[in-house]
């Protein structure tokens, strides 16, 4: 007896099967695993979906336990007796009676533990039946608290989930067919599951949560292994050109072909290698097409390949289409519902709310929702009142809050992250006061911010207002704020081309920012009031003017290209960009029929702004990055980089302890990587020797003293990564204890990404591959200079301040002629027609330099001048330059002549510009290649 009751004490404590949901969803911990938050989701989905069994379950425990007390006092009754009986029990009546009831009890109790165990066997059955549900719900939870880790705000609680959770199957299609039903509840769930989240999410992380969702699930059932995702969001990362199998053809670009090398690792793409090797006419024509997810892939491919399959050639193969195939991927997996744009409806976000809940926007550039807030006040008939937050503002907001909760007002706080105090007290006052009209609405608005309140967050309904991007988009922005007035606010002739032409730069200017280090060194936050500024500047302008002078060009491009949009910039190649814009595009020539911007992008200089609006209509909505003025080739780099960024969040979002293969751990692969690495590290440098050798070359001497810097460098680099692999060892042997540090490298490692630690003593690099592949290149240089005397062509990219080696080239040429000065001396170049390997000779004066690679054109050898980029060839090897110093710079005011920056690495930074050389603008104009973002890069890795 006291077992059962042991049991029937802990049927019922189970919070699995309480009969109240609210107390069982309360009892679920917010650090729940996975496993253990489907188990608690089972328990919902079973009480809701099966209360009948759930029902005569708990009425069979209850007779059991009334059972249970009687049999006690029975019991109890039975011992009184014993304790006072005298003679033979079998002739006390009264003892006779007491057994023959506890006999009937007892096969009535057991009677009812079989029923009870039939009835646990139905609800174990009907528990797995509907485990898909909690599965799915569990997949989808665990996403959402991984995508706060891309963005602070998205923070989302389990109590926001569960109401989710729990309107699927209220509001799922019913059926009997169990099967139906479960497919029904999966269906509803992860659609309204995802609307909720991405209506949260800026528009760069809607996708990546829509791919994720696909990919987690596609995990979950099994049809893609932890391998092939691995193989997704790394690729070729790992490897390195000086270990990997040498590619066939010099077409392949070097990250493809690595990616192509650890692709080969997966069943399905075993011989891919090969067949690029014997069919490479069949895959170069495959990659050369502009659309090539929606080729046939060679060697038969397109038929056998599964739908992730194919995402991972198309990924491993042309990064820049893992955008557009990964939607495809997205379809066929979980729905073409899924790849549609959905749209802020505020009317639906309003109707999911309630008067304690917040809806909270998080703002980006030209996303400020208060018109669209206060026209939907306008409609339901609402007095809707703001305030902007900040300095001494939480005064208006608490009357604003005492006058609108008791009346079902609306008030809309703007700029929250400016006044982070109050949202932990306007959290609390929603929560606690008495009496709220139902009508009441609390709309915030705030920008990203670390320190925001979590809990606010975690209360509120978030959704973002994201513009459209592109031409046609922003300029129907910037004309939906002017009215007829403003455009007839002058009656000069040039007023309203002129008008058009401002708010066509300004689209421009703010586009030009996705396009990267091609579009602007430095992403700068043009907004409205540079657009603002400049039209009022034009209109007084064209008041003052006199007729007979005409319009001030030198004027107008200076305000436009020095003071508004140039105030703002930093760079001095980004001015010059701006200062290029406002002297091509404003000219006399711009009132002109025959004036584009671009074929298809006229001057719309219509009198009545409704018909202007309307020519904006007729716009392409897609633009070419021409329009721009960028190659079409900018649009790969533009998508290859979208890809890469996605790469990079969903390695940095993962857990940390994935088994990978035939049960590697991560601790277990990282130490094939270290002992790997250790085998390949170069030799220390021996301080005597280096000493010795650097005597011989003349010690004073600037080049001299330049290679001892780089030694220096190099030393401290090879130093610290044998340190560290080192130690990593130790650590994952157990030897020694896994530091923060060390803990960090191995997260680095496992992601084929660069510890930090090597990073602030190194370089930048795209790969950890290509990382360890240049400290070898470079350490090589740096030794044959050192054992075997100076190179006849140098690497310029292997130094680690090749501005030094330039200045030090400068002073031996200066010291070489009597009376120069090096204040007084101009770095000049020469492009010559060999590669490196041409080179037999260093030159009579100065260096040969290689590794320069130009980004945004192409370099034509047979006549030395700058040329159009060829099709998908983002990066074109320049020949081999001599630097040399002059006290005359030739090329000073010629057009002949591009003055082209060089960088160390795509990133155009300060940091990273080493000098600019002079590059024959090949017939056009020097403009032309400004706008096109032409520069010479020494590291296109990164």
């Amino acid at each position: 007896m006291k077992g059962f009751a042991l049991y029937l004490q802990t049927e019922l404590a189970n919070p699995v099967y309480s009969p109240d949901v609210s107390a069982r969803t309360n009892m679920i911990d917010f650090t729940v695993t996975m496993k253990g938050l489907e188990d608690q989701l089972l328990g919902v989905v079973i009480l809701t979906e099966k209360q009948e069994l759930e029902a005569e379950r708990n009425q069979l425990l209850i007779q059991i336990a009334a059972n249970r007390r009687r049999m006690q006092e029975l019991e109890d009754t039975l011992l009184h007796r014993l304790s006072t009986v005298e003679g033979s029990l079998i002739d006390d009546q009264q003892v006779v009676s007491v057994l023959k009831s506890t006999k009937q009890m007892a096969l009535e109790v057991q009677e009812k533990l079989n029923v009870a165990a039939e009835t646990e066997a139905k609800i174990n059955a009907a528990r797995e039946e509907y485990r898909a549900v909690a599965t799915r719900g569990s997949i989808l939870y665990f996403l959402i608290t991984e995508m706060s880790m891309v963005n602070i705000m998205y923070q989302t609680s389990l109590k926001q989930f569960l109401v989710l959770f729990n309107e699927s199957m209220a509001k799922s299609a019913k059926t009997a067919v169990p099967s139906k039903r479960i497919g029904n509840i999966i269906d509803y769930m992860t659609f309204r599951v995802f609307k909720y989240v991405t209506q949260g999410l800026y528009e760069n992380d809607k996708f990546l949560f829509t791919l994720l969702l696909a990919i987690k699930i596609n995990l979950t059932m099994g049809t893609i292994s932890e391998k092939e995702f691995q193989t997704f969001i790394k690729g070729g990362a790992a490897l390195d050109m000086n270990s990997a199998e040498p590619k066939p053809k010099k077409w392949i670009p070097d990250i493809t072909w690595l990616n192509l090398v650890q692709l080969s690792n997966l069943k399905q793409f075993q011989n891919i290698l090969d067949q690029v090797t014997r069919n490479d006419k069949a895959w170069k024509t495959w990659y050369d097409e502009d659309a090539p997810e929606a080729c046939t892939i060679p060697d038969g491919y397109s038929a056998s390949l599964l739908p992730f399959s194919r995402l991972l050639l198309v990924r491993s193969w042309c990064p820049d289409r893992t955008i557009a195939q990964s939607r495809s991927y997205v379809a066929s997996a979980i729905g073409n519902k899924y790849t549609e744009s959905l749209f802020l409806n505020l009317a639906a976000i309003l109707e999911e709310s309630d008067c304690r809940t917040p809806l909270v926007c998080l703002l980006s550039q030209g996303s400020d929702p208060s018109e669209a807030i206060a026209r939907l006040a306008a409609k339901f008939e609402f007095a809707c009142s703001s305030v902007s937050m900040g300095q001494g503002q939480e005064l208006h907001a608490r009357r604003l809050l005492a006058e609108n909760m008791p009346t079902g007002g609306w008030i809309l706080l703007q700029n929250c992250h400016l006044g982070l105090e109050f949202m932990s007290e306007l959290l609390e006052t929603l929560s606690t006061t008495a009496t709220v009209h139902e009508t009441f609405r609390c709309w915030m608005t705030t920008e990203m911010h670390p320190k925001f309140p979590i809990t606010m967050l975690q209360a509120s309904i978030k959704f973002t207002n994201d513009p459209p991007m592109g031409i046609k988009a922003s300029l129907k922005r910037t004309f939906a704020q002017i009215s007829q007035d403003q455009l007839e606010a002058n009656s000069a002739a040039q007023w309203r081309p002129m008008l058009y032409t401002v708010a066509f730069l300004h689209a421009v200017v703010q586009e030009r920012r996705k396009f990267g280090p091609l579009g602007w060194n430095i992403p700068y936050e043009f907004n409205n009031s540079d657009f603002t500024s400049t039209v009022q500047f034009i209109q007084n302008h064209l008041e003052e003017v006199s007729p007979k002078k005409g319009i001030s060009w030198a004027t107008v491009r200076y305000m436009i290209g020095e003071v508004q949009y140039g105030g703002r910039v930093t760079d001095d190649f980004d001015k010059r960009l701006i200062n290029t814009f406002a002297r091509v595009w404003f000219s006399d020539s711009m009132f002109a029929k025959e004036f584009e911007f671009h074929e298809g992008y006229q001057v719309i200089a219509s009198t009545n702004i409704e018909q202007l609006r309307l020519s904006i209509e007729k716009l392409p909505s897609m633009d070419s990055p021409e329009v721009f003025r960028l190659h079409p080739n900018a649009n790969i780099a533009y998508q290859t980089n979208r890809a890469n960024k996605i790469f990079s969040t969903i390695l940095n979002i993962q857990p940390k302890d994935v088994v990978v293969g035939q049960g590697d751990t991560r601790e277990m692969i990282v130490y094939k990587i270290v002992t790997d690495m250790l085998q390949k590290l170069p030799h220390d440098y021996q301080p005597h020797h280096v000493k010795e050798r650097l005597n011989k070359m003349g010690a004073l001497s600037s080049m001299t003293i330049f290679l001892r810097q780089e030694i220096d460098c190099m030393q401290k680099v090879i130093s610290t990564v044998r340190a560290t692999l080192c130690d990593l060892r130790l650590a994952i042997d157990g030897t020694i204890v896994m530091s923060d540090s060390l803990r960090g490298a191995v997260d680095s490692l496992s992601n084929a990404m660069i510890p930090d630690i090597w990073l602030r003593v190194s370089w930048e690099s795209a790969t950890l591959g290509f990382w360890f592949m240049e400290l070898i290149e470079r350490n090589m240089q740096l030794t044959t200079w050192l054992d075997h005397g100076r190179p006849k062509c140098f690497w310029m990219s292997g130094f680690f301040n090749p501005q030094g080696f330039l200045t030090a080239m400068r002073q031996e040429i200066t010291r070489a002629h009597k009376g120069w000065s090096l204040d007084k001396v101009v770095l000049q170049n020469e492009v010559t027609k060999c590669m490196r390997e041409d080179i037999t000779a260093p030159p009579a004066e100065g260096v040969y330099i290689s590794g320069l690679h130009l980004d945004g054109a192409s370099w034509d050898r047979r006549s030395s001048r700058l040329a159009e980029p060829i099709p998908k060839v983002l990066f074109t090897p320049m020949p081999v330059v001599r630097m040399y110093a002059d006290v005359v710079d030739s090329t000073t005011g010629s057009q002949q002549f591009y003055e082209c920056p060089v960088y160390k690495k795509p990133s155009r930074t300060g940091l990273n510009y080493i000098a600019t050389l002079a590059l024959s603008a090949g017939g056009m104009s020097p403009d032309h290649w400004c706008l096109r973002g032409v520069a010479l890069l020494c590291d296109v890795h990164t």
